[in-house]
């Protein structure tokens, strides 16, 4: 199991991309809010150790070139957010088949037309289908499959 902190990463994380990939291209004000939920700042105005640690989650995404934005607003959010080239075409690229079937558990996708196979196989769609399911380890193995190793395999126990 994993320390609390990080399946909180991985949840500010995926909710971040969706959000950007759903504006893309766009540039939008990504709140942390919105994110990680209301916050009230102390008597001295400094903000929960929840709050900085999504503000952190954001930045660390501009620092290892998954977005870009213009500046910050205050601790608050990041002003005109848009994903970046790559991590667009990452969040747009099918996912591979195993991982596919690990994470959407979907009967009925077999059935459906292939165009319609190949959206809900992309990684953002992963994405969003784990963070729908609530699952701690569903969300970490999108996000850890979809920019952490190349091979987007993964295990979920």
């Amino acid at each position: 199991m994993a320390d609390i902190h990080v399946e909180e990463f991985y949840k500010d994380v995926a909710i971040a991309l969706i959000q950007l990939y759903a504006a893309f291209p766009r540039r939008i004000n990504l709140f942390v809010e919105d994110i990680a939920g209301p916050d009230e700042p102390d008597e001295f105005g400094l903000h929960s150790k929840r709050h900085m640690a999504c503000f952190g989650a954001l930045l660390w995404l501009s620092e290892e070139g998954l977005l870009r934005y213009v500046d910050t607003i205050r601790q608050e959010a990041l002003d005109q957010a848009v994903l970046t080239r790559e991590a667009f075409i990452r969040l747009s690229a099918p996912a591979p088949q195993a991982l596919v079937r690990e994470l959407n558990a979907s009967s009925t996708e077999a059935e459906l037309p292939p165009s319609v196979q190949k959206d809900l196989s992309t990684y953002i769609h992963l994405l969003r289908s784990a963070l729908k399911s609530g699952s701690s380890s569903r969300i970490s193995l999108a996000v850890q499959s979809s920019f952490f190793n190349e091979t987007g395999a993964g295990r979920l126990h």
